[in-house]
């Protein structure tokens, strides 16, 4: 590499050491600690024994669950949902502009915004927007319900508002995608008489694969990271309903002072996270073998 080269690429590799490399680093070895902010015991090292507390704590174990139903319900469904709205907006039709930034504009807003705003719109009662929605769409026969603090519902209402924040950012990268399939394809499979969906089926989403295994992926990522939303709309209730792992990091280091006991839950978390990174570069390549 050029010294050209290396100038430009050395802000890079500094930031990523700064903020990404070194607090992992520090992170990793706190863990293996019994740290304490405020705390009259002084620094030891204890091993293992902060992963141990944490598989005996009901409440991580709860929160990791809660992790993977979120991840489990919000990446199929935000996915799916970006295909179909890249596939509508993939048009050359006046106004298209338009619709592109008015369904990616939510990814601008901060999630701290789009919080509030679904706190207003899961408000209790009847006069609340989603409870007034779905009593009109059903007739009468919905009886309001506080979203927030009923332990079945809270989970799925941070669902919902994570896929209508994150659909626009999976939705552009999917478009460009689509748009950067070769005409050709389309028009081969057309003069052999291949129907929409068998067009759809055989060239747009094995043209689009690597794209949907990114989005995928990156989803995915994000799901293990939820926090915002947490913490602005439930903070992890009701009755751990919707804690996650980076919630109660977060709590264990900054609320309750438990420095070590939150380095060891980002740990774990980053474990877990690059986990099923490998996972799906596995799947990814044992599928390019086969074909």
């Amino acid at each position: 590499m050029t010294r050209a080269a290396w100038f430009f690429v050395l802000p890079a590799l500094l930031g990523l050491f700064l903020f990404v490399a070194l607090p992992f680093v520090l992170a990793f070895a706190l863990a293996f600690t019994n740290l304490r902010l405020g705390s009259p015991l002084p620094l030891e090292f204890v091993g293992l024994e902060q992963f141990r507390r944490l598989l005996d704590d009901p409440a991580f174990l709860r929160a990791l669950f809660n992790n993977a139903v979120f991840a489990l319900v919000v990446v199929p469904l935000q996915t799916l949902s970006a295909l179909g709205l890249a596939l509508l907006l993939n048009r050359r039709l006046r106004g298209m502009v338009l619709f592109r930034t008015l369904f990616f504009m939510p990814v601008v807003f901060p999630l701290s915004l789009v919080s509030v705003v679904w706190i207003l719109i899961f408000a209790p009662g009847p006069n609340g927007m989603m409870n007034a929605f779905l009593e009109t769409v059903t007739l009468g026969h919905w009886e309001a319900r506080d979203f927030l603090r009923d332990p079945q519902l809270a989970l799925p209402a941070i669902m919902l508002t994570s896929i209508w924040q994150g659909v626009g950012f999976q939705m552009v990268i999917i478009l460009a995608g689509l748009q950067a399939i070769p005409r050709e394809l389309y028009e081969a499979a057309a003069i052999d008489g291949a129907s929409r969906w068998q067009r759809f089926w055989h060239v747009t989403l094995p043209q689009l694969r690597n794209t949907l295994i990114f989005v995928v992926l990156v989803t995915t990522i994000l799901a293990f990271r939820l926090f915002d939303q947490v913490q602005i709309m439930t903070q992890g209730g009701p009755r751990n309903a919707t804690t996650t792992a980076m919630y109660e990091a977060v709590q264990a280091a900054f609320a309750r002072q438990q420095v070590a006991k939150g380095a060891a839950i980002t740990v774990v978390l980053f474990l877990i996270v690059l986990a099923i990174t490998l996972l799906q570069r596995r799947l990814v390549k044992q599928e390019r073998e086969i074909t």
